[in-house]
């Protein structure tokens, strides 16, 4: 189960947020038992790009295969 703290991977994207899928966030907040979660996306820099309220279906945990990829935010 996702907890407070945990890194998320985003499942899709999130264009009007500038967030694409594979962006990773913190989860800042857990939603009724894990039904949705306050995210906050940053960049490497630790600037913040967006702090969103997602449904389960839009992140999942970062798993020990996952690999960070670094781009650009337009």
């Amino acid at each position: 189960m996702i907890k407070e703290l945990d890194l998320v991977v985003l499942t899709r994207d999130l264009p009007a947020s500038k967030l694409n899928r594979g962006d990773i966030g913190t989860v800042v907040l857990v939603h009724g038992d894990g039904a949705g979660y306050e995210g906050e996306f940053a960049t490497l820099a630790g600037e913040t790009l967006a702090v969103l309220t997602l449904p389960a279906s839009d992140v999942r945990p970062i798993t020990r295969r996952d690999v960070a990829h670094v781009r650009e935010v337009a």
